[in-house]
């Protein structure tokens, strides 16, 4: 019976109805199930039967008959036997709509408090499924309660940010549960660094789905969110985590942002800092917002060469406030764009935005590519279309450069400046007519400037 069962098992993918037909003929599955359950003990006997069990269920012959063995899925889900117990969990997976997942779900609550990982994973998964049929969310949010243990409750967030992606519906279920409270009780209570951390790490996922805004902007988390950054006596891997959390949040609370400003005083804690204003700078609104003293001081960083990883950060950051991902701003925010970027370069040593555009591609490959994509989206402003027009090494630059490394995004660049001259009363201008005949003649070349030959970069090995 093992070897056949070994045998079966080891057939790659799923089995077609009739073949597992033919097996339960052969070997019951009554017989299979006696097996399993009285010699689990044996070395290699749950393994292989586990195994075999989960090939018959996973076909659609296989798990019409799970129905009738209702007990055993019952009993598998208790047992200490973790393969026994995935199998028992995958077995709920396969057949959830027919099974009475009003007796199960108090299991399935254990197994994923209890279990191990890849146990909890399956349950995660079974509960996301569960949620999603009709009436599941009656089943699950009003049994859903707080643990005692760290790592139940850290579960237990698990779960809520798996089920807040479901639906919209989901998600008000969620909030009318109270279950968000949760996290505002891991949150608020930083003595255990760990705790605090991974609940954070749980809510940045939950913070992802489309549906987090809805709810997660009108409750006390927010207010939490910025204590922790507020916090100069946390740790800072947890303040720069709460910093990103809000940036994928948060567009308008002005509290929050001038907490964000501060890290940026904050060597340790900068460059996640200037990541979450990214993502905030990434929308419209968000934007819009940032063009205070912080939306200044990603742009003083960008041109800052005091620190590469900075630096960089911040190019991205600036990148996205300008719009690399979305459309311009209005007209109100762009003439602060506008302002803020010549005060800027009037109070450095550069003097001018394009030279301090310049600086920025005369660096390393990296910085340079960065520097292309801000270019690329700031020259759809006339102002800036004409300070880049009018540093000569600035078109020299992307058009000749013959280093493989960054060059489609030195293209973009070339065809975002090609671009806007096209639509601008500059094309008209005989002192541009040069620089006209270049950048046709790079974007007419392509990204790998098809007539030239590229060359290798070469870098020293202080750089890594």
């Amino acid at each position: 019976l093992l070897r056949a069962a070994a045998d079966f098992a080891s057939y790659p993918g799923v089995h077609c109805d009739d073949t597992v037909r033919q097996f339960l003929e052969q070997f019951p599955l009554p017989k299979l199930l006696g097996v399993l359950q009285s010699q689990a003990d044996v070395p290699g006997v749950d393994e292989t039967l586990a195994a075999c069990l989960d090939k018959v269920f996973s076909s659609r012959y296989g798990a019409s008959l799970l129905p009738n063995y209702g007990e055993f899925i019952q009993a598998g889900l208790l047992t200490n036997s973790k393969i026994i117990r995935q199998l028992a969990c995958k077995a709920v997976l396969n057949l959830l709509d027919k099974l009475d997942t009003f007796v199960l779900y108090p299991l399935l609550i254990n197994c994923l408090i209890e279990g191990d990982e890849e146990v909890s994973a399956i349950v995660l998964d079974v509960l996301k499924r569960l949620a999603e049929i009709p009436k599941g969310t009656d089943i699950i949010f009003p049994k859903v309660a707080a643990q005692s243990s760290s790592m139940a409750r850290i579960r237990i967030l698990s779960l809520i940010a798996k089920l807040f992606a479901v639906s919209s519906s989901t998600a008000t279920a969620i909030r009318d549960s109270n279950l968000l409270s949760l996290f505002e009780d891991e949150i608020k209570d930083r003595k255990d660094m760990l705790k605090t951390l991974s609940a954070l790490e749980v809510l940045y996922e939950l913070a992802e789905h489309p549906n987090s805004n809805i709810f997660l902007l009108k409750n006390s988390l927010l207010q939490h969110i910025t204590d922790v950054i507020n916090d100069s006596t946390a740790d800072s891997v947890i303040r720069s985590r709460a910093s990103l959390i809000s940036g994928r949040l948060l567009s308008s609370v002005t509290n929050l942002l001038l907490a964000i400003d501060k890290i940026l005083q904050n060597t340790d804690e900068i460059e996640s800092a200037l990541e979450a204003l990214g993502l905030i700078g990434a929308t419209t609104q968000g934007a819009c917002f940032l063009f205070t003293n912080v939306a200044k001081h990603v742009v003083q960083l960008s041109f800052n060469r005091q620190g590469r990883g900075k630096q960089l950060a911040a190019l991205h950051a600036f990148g996205s406030i300008c719009g690399v991902d979305r459309q311009e701003l209005g007209d109100q925010a762009e003439e602060r764009l506008k302002r803020l970027v010549y005060t800027v370069a009037s109070d450095s040593p550069k003097l001018t935005p394009s030279a301090l555009l310049l600086s920025v591609l005369q660096q390393d490959p990296d910085i340079r590519i960065a520097g292309y994509r801000v270019i690329s989206r700031l020259v759809v402003r006339e102002w800036c279309l004409r300070e880049v027009c009018s540093k000569s090494e600035i078109i020299r630059v992307v058009t000749d450069e013959t280093t493989k490394l960054g060059m489609e995004a030195r293209y973009n660049c070339c065809v975002a400046i090609n671009k806007a001259l096209s639509s601008s009363h500059l094309l008209n201008e005989s002192s541009l007519s040069e620089l006209i005949g270049k950048l046709n003649d790079a974007v007419r070349r392509g990204p790998y400037l098809s007539d030239r030959e590229a060359q290798p970069v070469v870098d020293t090995a202080e750089r890594f």
